[in-house]
């Protein structure tokens, strides 16, 4: 008697409690199915929150990366300049010029540079909600996707380094968020060759670059990224994008 007591349930839990888990296998394998499909159509992507200083492959590269474009006047000249020398960027966008010059975005992307989303008016995101961050990035991905449809936008960059919450709601929308270590501060232009020793002395194996190519005046900035191209490669630099957790 004690024995089929014993016997009954322990055989009743072994039958129930296969299918719980062939319901969940079902249910992983479904999971994952669809995150693959979504992640092959570019559609989500895991990111992880932490902003990046550094290139993707480390030792002696370096990342290129410029703010506040496009400008009609100074981006088709950097893309002339890094068209003629080989070399791959990336444009951190802000929305207002986005909608003004959508077609600098179309000639950004058609060039194989990569795309970062800036905010739509440059604004200090230190103290926003996350909901607020999610409706300001959201709408500028729209401009961008509107610009050039299909492309990916592969980073975020928070204006003035003032990040506060946006490092998640940037993860969480698929979008690595992009610092930099070097910054020459060419906002300030300084002259041609001030820009020119201020990269070529201050970057650092693995190092990611902030430049600009629109807010402002940025001649200067051009004229050094062509002079100091050269320079870093007869240095042993190679060029490389910013990394991707």
């Amino acid at each position: 008697m004690t024995s089929r007591t014993t016997d009954g349930p322990l055989r009743s839990r072994s039958r129930s409690s296969r299918r719980p888990r062939r319901l969940a296998m079902s249910a992983l394998l479904s999971v994952g199915l669809c995150l693959g499909a979504l992640t092959a159509t570019g559609s989500a992507q895991a990111v992880d929150g932490t902003v990046v200083t550094s290139t993707q492959s480390g030792g002696r590269t370096v990342s290129f990366t410029f703010d506040d474009g496009p400008d009609p006047t100074h981006t088709p000249r950097l893309l002339e300049v890094l068209r003629r020398h080989g070399v791959k960027a990336t444009f951190c966008l802000w929305g207002d010029h986005v909608r003004q010059y959508p077609h600098l975005v179309r000639q950004i992307a058609a060039d194989g540079h990569r795309l970062c989303n800036h905010t739509m008016s440059h604004q200090d995101l230190g103290s926003w909600s996350q909901q607020q961050i999610r409706q300001n990035l959201e709408q500028t991905n729209a401009l961008i996707r509107q610009a050039a449809p299909g492309a990916q936008i592969t980073y975020f960059r928070a204006p003035y380094g003032s990040w506060g919450q946006s490092p998640q709601v940037a993860a969480s929308m698929g979008m690595q968020p992009l610092g930099w270590r070097l910054a020459i501060n060419d906002w300030q232009p300084p002259g041609t060759s001030e820009l020119v020793r201020r990269i070529t002395q201050g970057v650092t194996p693995g190092a990611v670059v902030l430049m600009h190519d629109g807010g402002g005046d940025r001649s200067q900035t051009v004229s050094a990224v062509d002079q100091t191209i050269p320079q870093l490669r007869s240095q042993g630099y190679t060029f490389d994008q910013p990394a991707v957790r």
